[in-house]
């Protein structure tokens, strides 16, 4: 088929064997993963942090530079959105199913267990919401930044492909064009497709669970199997017929639902408190950002084994979404200037998770810290609509809610389709609908049998084994840039194009 090379019918075959084995040797695939799992973890769990903090002051050195003056674009290229709008753009692409997952679970979670201390206080609550900021904020958003900067410069200024493995000619000469090109645009799309299954997983978990609070269906497996496959179809039909209005109403919808849910819990909710909590935390976040980004507990199995299974997850997560959300950030930044474009990417969404955080979180700390309510006795699915059970018309703000998940669903997956078509026709900004249509029927399955041989804890699993490889890779991608940079001030010809995959 025209278009259609070794990378995408290699990462087919290795993602159709993958959902083989998880339906047909379930037990043995789980206990495979967790192995893999606690290896990186227990072996790596510094290098992730390392890492994370090394992608954070590369960004904070792009932005003090001689090169924040270099344009993603030919000189004469202007911004295709005005600022306000790519502001907004941003703050979609830092809008997804995970904030509204975790909006009150993690903050309640690290209040009643925290990364150190004693939970239940004041205190935990504080410190609880400040690694809650870590984990969605600056070290977040600089993992994107890297590699969206990369893309867009090498897409927009050099006219290369928008792949992962054209973004490393500067280091790697023609060798991107062979085989090690190939397996770095294979990791890619397998990274990606775990941090995608990871949101899916979590999305069919969150919307039934709101289903079972507000009429009472079950919340079990077979619930969320029937949930996956009604959103499946609806995100291929999408995908298929080309609806990009359709989809790009769809995403202004869920704009205006996230927000308009945002200002609701505020202003029904504690309103001085919570702007009071996230005013003192936001500059504590700042203050300790540091110690925070580079903390392990090697005398402390308990406190380093929540940092395993929060931080470092964490950077998995977004290390695994980067190719996915870098993409989109590059797409809608072309004519900004490397300086704008770094602030920008660092500063909006951290502040807009932070508060989105600082209300959903604090709001639910606030019942249970002053009211006696039982947010932390939920379950991490339920305990947004719980804390909408004890608000002002909290039914009609669970409804809202279920949409918007389900929006977020189905524009998610839909991109997703689209970015992996991509990554696998050799930058085709127009892949086939087979290939979207094969990517979207692998992101349904794999999600699917990471739900079913391990949960919550299997999409977890997924997304830091991928993460690793991937890592290296983006590492390369910092230095590529920068070797990129330094010819580029000294007047060097373009890059060559990569020949297709």
């Amino acid at each position: 088929m025209k278009g259609i090379g070794k990378v995408f019918w290699i990462s087919v075959i290795i993602a159709a064997l993958f959902v083989l084995i998880g339906v047909i040797f379930p037990e043995p695939f789980s206990e495979g993963m967790n192995q893999a799992n606690s290896f990186i973890l227990n072996a790596f769990g510094w290098f992730y942090q390392l890492a994370a903090t090394f992608f954070l002051l590369f960004a904070l050195f792009l932005i003090f530079s001689k090169y924040g003056k270099i344009k993603l674009g030919k000189d004469k290229d202007l911004p295709d959105y005005s600022t306000l709008t790519w502001f907004a753009m941003l703050f979609s692409a830092g809008m997804g199913i995970g904030l509204v997952f975790y909006g009150v679970a993690e903050p309640i979670s690290h209040f009643t267990t925290p990364p150190l201390g004693e939970g239940g206080t004041s205190a935990s609550a504080k410190l609880g919401l400040r690694y809650t900021f870590l984990h969605w904020g600056f070290h977040a958003w600089a993992i994107y930044a890297t590699i969206a900067l990369s893309i867009a410069y090498f897409k927009f200024r050099k006219d290369a492909p928008g792949l992962m493995s054209a973004t490393l000619y500067p280091i790697l000469g023609e060798k991107t064009n062979g085989a090690f090109g190939k397996t770095v645009d294979i990791v890619a799309v397998f990274a990606t497709v775990f941090g995608v299954c990871a949101s899916l997983g979590l999305g069919a978990q969150q919307i039934n669970g709101g289903l079972n609070y507000l009429f009472g269906i079950p919340n079990n497996f077979t619930i969320q199997l029937i949930i996956m496959a009604i959103v499946t179809v609806l995100f291929i039909v999408s995908a298929g017929t080309g609806l990009s209005k359709g989809i790009k109403y769809l995403s202004n919808t869920n704009m205006i639902l996230a927000t308009l849910l945002l200002f609701a819990v505020l202003f029904i909710g504690p309103t001085t408190f919570l702007l009071n909590l996230f005013t003192t935390t936001l500059g504590d976040y700042i203050q300790n950002l540091p110690s925070m980004g580079l903390r392990l507990a090697p005398f402390n199995n308990e406190n380093a084994e929540w940092i395993e299974g929060w931080t470092i997850f964490y950077w998995a997560w977004w290390i695994s979404w980067s190719p996915f959300v870098g993409t989109f950030i590059a797409r809608v930044s072309k004519g900004r200037t490397v300086r704008e474009f770094v602030i920008a990417v660092l500063l909006v969404p951290t502040l807009v998770c932070a508060f989105w955080f600082s209300v959903f979180g604090g709001t639910g700390i606030h019942m249970e810290l002053f009211e006696g309510a039982q947010v932390s006795a939920q379950s991490f699915e339920t305990g947004l609509f719980y804390v909408y059970k004890l608000l002002p018309f909290g039914t009609v703000l669970s409804i809202i809610t279920i949409l918007l998940i389900a929006t977020f669903f189905i524009t998610s997956a839909d991109s997703a389709t689209f970015v992996l078509g991509m990554q696998t026709t050799n930058g085709d900004i127009n892949p086939p609908f087979f290939v979207k249509l094969t990517w979207g029927l692998i992101l349904s399955a794999s999600a699917v049998v990471l739900m079913y041989t391990g949960g919550l804890e299997g999409l977890q699993t997924a997304i830091i084994v991928s993460a690793f490889p991937l890592t290296f890779v983006l590492l390369m991608m910092a230095f590529a840039i920068v070797k990129a940079f330094r010819l580029e001030v000294k007047g060097k010809v373009p890059l060559k194009k990569t020949k297709e995959n």
